[in-house]
């Protein structure tokens, strides 16, 4: 008998097994599967709703960025631009002046983001691990910085870095205080003290990590003779790295996107999210002095460079993903077992 009957041989008496079964089990077999497909087909358009929801408006983005003025305002051109054109790339790079202010944005995201890393793990690991008087107090301010707004405490960070004093000791000694507005010292000092952007958040995740970890691990370190710092750093460290590289990931994205602490603290620093903000007046003020239109530019021509800055913004994070995608997937994995 060749293989192409014994297939089809075996095809038959498997959907007549199929029916027979059905028939055994009076309709249950052929409800169970009807359910399952049933179920995949609702998961599959959900699925699709929501990468459509999310793509779409970011697919309609790259598609205006490469249109010409006269393609925005042209009603048979929805996707494909009809005067392809990467002028609105160079505007908006001008505009920003996005060599600069990417190396800008680059070092102060990376560098502040590890500093964060760095202290709310020291912090996270205490309150997972540690007694020490008033915990429960100070865990709840934890809660309290991810619950309350940034924007709430502005006006007391404004005053407090704009007459900044150490204990009444520079206006003391020079009879002043110290303006350190419009620098990146605020921002750090801020970081190292665990009130940067989603500092409270990056703790609660940490130690709700770290409380999951069997202390088992760390009894055996002592006993071998390890002290506290080299048991959090030979033994617990290398066990949180996947808490640690989303946390860090966290902290990048939401930082190259801030926009509250930037313009705050970092005013004559110049980032992407502050530049970002301000393309449209540059735009306007571009159109009246170069094409001499007193109106400035229209409100078609305005969203488009204002889209192609956008992508040019979150392009670096997208390359940033397809390179940490891996570590970033098991990060999460990895997250979701342990806790």
């Amino acid at each position: 008998m060749s293989r192409v009957e014994l297939s089809t041989g075996q095809l038959v008496n498997n959907k007549k097994s199929f029916w027979e079964r059905n028939r055994q089990s009076e309709g249950y077999l052929l409800k169970s599967v009807l359910m399952d497909y049933s179920y995949k087909l609702i998961r599959l358009f959900l699925l699709f709703g929501m990468c459509f929801l999310i793509l779409q408006p970011i697919l309609n983005k790259i598609s205006i960025s490469f249109m010409a003025e006269e393609d925005l305002y042209n009603a048979t051109i929805t996707a494909i631009p009809e005067h392809f054109t990467t002028g609105n790339y160079q505007l908006a790079s001008q505009f920003m002046e996005y060599t600069k202010t990417l190396i800008n944005t680059t070092v102060v995201a990376l560098t502040i983001s590890v500093l964060q890393i760095a202290v709310c793990t020291l912090v996270g690991y205490g309150f997972a691990r540690f007694e020490f008087p008033l915990k429960k107090f100070w865990f709840a301010c934890v809660i309290l910085i991810i619950v309350i707004p940034p924007q709430t405490i502005s006006t007391s960070l404004h005053l407090h870095f704009r007459f900044f004093d150490i204990f009444g000791i520079f206006k003391l000694l020079t009879g002043e205080t110290i303006n350190l507005r419009g620098s990146v010292l605020p921002y750090y000092l801020m970081s190292a003290g665990c009130m940067g952007l989603k500092n409270g958040l990056y703790i609660f995740m940490i130690r709700q990590f770290f409380r999951n970890i069997p202390k088992e691990l760390e009894e055996a370190a002592y006993v071998d003779g390890c002290g506290t710092l080299k048991t959090f750093f030979s033994i617990m460290l290398p066990d949180a790295k996947p808490i640690l590289t989303s946390c860090f990931l966290f902290a990048f994205v939401w930082q190259w996107t801030d926009g509250f602490y930037s313009k705050m603290f970092l005013g004559n620093i110049k980032l992407l999210s502050v530049q970002l903000s301000m393309i449209a007046e540059r735009l306007g003020a571009y159109v009246q002095l170069t094409l001499g239109r007193p109106g400035g530019a229209s409100v078609g021509y305005t969203n488009c460079i204002v889209s192609t800055g956008t992508l040019m913004v979150i392009i670096p994070l997208l390359v940033l993903y397809l390179f940490a995608q891996k570590g970033f997937v098991e990060s999460i994995s990895g997250s979701g077992i342990k806790m």
